[in-house]
């Protein structure tokens, strides 16, 4: 039998945070379905409807947050499967830097949607 290998170290702390932002963004993205699918149809999502809900600061945070789990959750998921297949020494380092960068580059674009839709710039 082949033996199991991965980069996440359980009890760690990427470990912790890859479980916890999965469980929110399963949560969360149920929220944004019901949201968006169900109280509103496809065809009901307009401009001003976004712009409405996003300068509600409770749906504001919950997608900002749910930006921020995600981003965190992709970019780790993606650094520990590059980890699983055998990336290490200076490309580790330098794919490490090249998706932090890339995570905090989203997520200050992100932001900076969210709060341009919700009318504060």
């Amino acid at each position: 039998m082949a033996e199991r290998y991965s980069s996440f170290a359980p009890g760690g702390t990427a470990w912790l945070l890859q479980r916890i932002t999965a469980a929110f963004l399963v949560v969360t993205l149920a929220f944004h379905f019901f949201q968006l699918h169900f109280v509103s149809h496809a065809a009901e999502v307009t401009f001003a409807g976004t712009q409405e809900r996003m300068s509600t600061i409770g749906y504001f945070l919950t997608m900002v947050l749910f930006l921020i789990a995600g981003t965190f959750h992709g970019v780790n998921g993606v650094y520990n499967a590059l980890v699983n297949q055998g990336l290490e020494g200076a490309q580790k380092k330098v794919m490490l830097a090249v998706l932090a960068i890339a995570g905090l580059a989203l997520i200050v674009q992100g932001i900076w949607v969210a709060t341009a839709m919700a009318g504060w710039i």
